[in-house]
C-alpha cells in the first residue's frame, strides 16, 4: 500500500511504499564462433562479491529519483556491455531471453536480473572495463569446467537453449555469428556449433540453395581461398540482414 507522497525542496512528490523493492540488473551471454569452437565472452571480476571469479558481463540498472526514474532495461544492457567489454551496441545483436529472480542469487541482497544474449561476429575483440580485471573469449568446453559467479552458469544454459530453439527455424539469426561475407561451410559450421550437433550435409545444401532461390541469401562474385588444398569457396551474404542493433525484447520464456 502506498504512503502519502513526500516532497523535498519543493520538488515533485516521491511515493514511498510499505514493502521493500529489489534491485534490478542486466547480464549478457555474449557468443561468437571463433574457429573451431563456439566461445563465450567472460569477465574476471575486480570487486566483491566473487572477486577474481569469471562472470558474465553485466551490472545494475541505473535508477534516479526524478521524473525519468532512470534507465530503460535495453539501454542498461547496451551500456554495461560497452563499459565492461568495449563492444558497441551497433556491432552486436542484443536481445532479452529470460528473467532470473531466485531469492539468494546475489549475496548483496535481493537482485532480479534480466538476461540478454549477444551474438557477435568473429573479428571483434573485447577490452576489459573499469570494474573488470580481464575480458576474454573462452571455449564453451572450458567454461563448463569453471565455477562462474552468481547463477551465471544457469543463465548460460538457458540462453543456449533459447538460441538453439530459434536458430533451428531462423537461419538469419546465425548471420550475426558469421562474417558479413561468408562461405556455405562457415554458415553450416556456425549452425552446428549453436545447435550442438552435426547437420546432414544433403539437407543443409537443399535448404541453403532454396534460400538462394528465394533471395534470402545472395551469391557474390568473390571467393575465399581455403587454408588447405582445394577450390576456393564461393562467398555469400544475407539479403538485408542487420549486423547488430538496439536490444529487442522477446516473449518471456521459461527455463524448464
Amino acid at each position: 500500500m502506498a504512503r502519502q507522497p513526500v516532497t523535498r525542496g519543493g520538488g515533485k512528490p516521491r511515493f514511498c511504499y510499505d514493502y521493500p523493492r529489489p534491485a534490478f540488473a542486466v547480464d549478457m551471454v555474449v557468443l561468437a564462433v571463433r574457429d573451431p569452437e563456439l566461445e563465450l565472452l567472460l569477465i574476471r571480476r575486480r570487486d566483491p562479491p566473487y572477486r577474481g571469479r569469471w562472470a558474465l558481463p553485466g551490472g545494475f540498472v541505473e535508477v534516479r529519483d526524478d521524473g525519468d526514474q532512470g534507465e530503460d532495461l535495453d539501454d542498461a544492457a547496451a551500456r554495461e556491455l560497452q563499459e565492461e567489454t568495449g563492444l558497441r551496441p551497433r556491432e552486436v545483436w542484443l536481445q532479452q531471453f529470460h528473467t532470473f529472480g531466485r531469492p539468494g542469487r546475489d549475496p548483496r541482497g535481493r537482485v532480479i536480473s534480466v538476461g540478454y544474449f549477444a551474438l557477435v561476429p568473429p573479428h571483434l575483440s573485447p577490452q576489459a572495463g573499469d570494474d573488470a580485471i580481464a575480458a576474454q573469449w573462452l571455449p564453451l568446453s572450458r567454461v563448463r569446467t569453471l565455477s562462474l559467479a552468481f547463477d551465471h552458469a544457469q543463465m548460460l544454459e538457458v540462453a543456449l537453449r533459447v538460441i538453439r530453439q530459434r536458430a533451428a527455424d531462423e537461419l538469419p539469426l546465425v548471420a550475426r555469428l558469421v562474417p558479413r561475407e561468408f562461405t556455405k561451410l562457415e554458415l553450416r559450421r556456425a549452425l552446428e556449433l549453436v545447435g550442438g550437433q552435426r547437420l546432414d550435409q544433403s539437407n543443409f545444401n537443399k535448404r541453403f540453395n532454396r534460400m538462394i532461390d528465394e533471395g534470402a541469401i545472395v551469391r557474390l562474385d568473390g571467393v575465399r581461398a581455403r587454408s588447405r588444398p582445394g577450390r576456393p569457396a564461393e562467398l555469400h551474404r544475407f539479403a538485408g540482414s542487420p549486423r547488430g542493433g538496439r536490444a529487442r525484447r522477446t516473449r518471456p520464456r521459461t527455463p524448464g
